[in-house]
């Protein structure tokens, strides 16, 4: 059976923080006073053992904190991994280029945004309507979610082509439909 074609598979790693909470959520939060949240996934296990490297003072390597997303599109975690929330907010665009992001910052500098956004989240959660708070996740639903959202943005898409589609056919029409010239008799 062909699998549904996942827009995040083949995309670059940082694109795929983007598989976030679902829509309900990211305009409620958008909505905020505090300029709204980020959330994106991540997981559980890779951001304690990132938590636990950064607070003994130990290396971190890019590899390390890429584990926190996997950069295939999920194809090598177990779909009932658990997958955390965290809150972005504080990265703001910088989060669209990870490559400059791990320039700027170094390994240790991003594991710490990515610590501090799990930590933000914490904190704000309370900020959010309750009904609409992201929960934990298994990366079975995480993935499911991320390839349900990549499907209704393909729709809209496809319906915001046939709308101009539509609109080119109905000038079309409107122009092969004009009356032709009256012609004046004369008398």
């Amino acid at each position: 059976q062909a699998q549904p074609h996942s827009s995040h598979e083949n995309f670059p790693q940082h694109l795929i923080l983007h598989a976030m909470a679902p829509k309900e959520v990211e305009e409620d939060a958008s909505s905020g006073s505090e300029g709204g949240f980020g959330i994106c996934y991540v997981r559980e296990k890779i951001i304690k053992d990132l938590r636990e490297k950064v607070t003994g003072g130990k290396d971190l390597t890019r590899e390390d904190v890429d584990k926190l997303t996997d950069g295939d599109g999920g194809a090598d975690i177990d779909p009932a991994e658990m997958m955390v929330p965290v809150d972005l907010a504080d990265l703001g665009d910088e989060i669209e280029d990870m490559d400059a992001l791990f320039e700027k910052l170094g390994p240790k500098g991003v594991a710490e945004a990515f610590i501090k956004a799990q930590d933000n989240f914490e904190a704000n959660k309370g900020k959010m309507e309750p009904d609409l708070v992201p929960k934990p996740m298994t990366a079975g639903e995480w993935k499911a979610l991320a390839d349900q959202e990549d499907m209704e943005d393909m729709e809209e898409e496809d319906l915001e082509g046939e709308e101009e589609e539509d609109e080119d056919l109905d000038e079309e029409e409107e122009a092969d439909e004009e009356p032709p010239a009256k012609k004046t008799k004369k008398a």
